[in-house]
């Protein structure tokens, strides 16, 4: 067994989109998928871009809000999950901090109940 450490210390500054209040740590990186933890900082955003490949942010800590394209923003908590397809842009923040893991793929796709949808 290893005890791997993906604490915000090992997370890098993304300053991507205008993002601000983030750090980021890739904790997977396959051919076929991606995982990363986002910690994103009292009035953090992780500005508008669009996804490169399938991207679902599940929400492990906190709340915040996310959106697509020019939607209005959507309240998001602990036990939640945002879908992005390739393609769409997407924006995301926090008054409050958030902590969220977030798979990428281009197969990606959730088995979750829907809550809400905006495009």
């Amino acid at each position: 067994m290893k005890i791997l450490d993906f604490s915000s210390a090992v997370g890098s500054p993304l300053t991507a989109f205008g993002s601000h209040g983030v750090r980021v740590t890739r904790i997977l990186s396959r051919s076929s998928a991606n995982l990363v933890c986002m910690r994103v900082e009292p009035g953090g955003v992780i500005g508008a871009h669009p996804a490169a490949v399938n991207q679902l942010f599940l929400v492990v800590e906190g709340a915040g809000w996310v959106r697509s394209g020019s939607s209005a923003p959507v309240d998001i908590q602990v036990g939640q999950a945002a879908f992005w397809e390739a393609g769409e842009v997407h924006e995301s923040g926090t008054a409050t901090g958030l902590v969220a893991v977030i798979v990428e793929g281009l197969d990606l796709q959730p088995e979750l109940p829907v809550l809400a949808s905006a495009r």
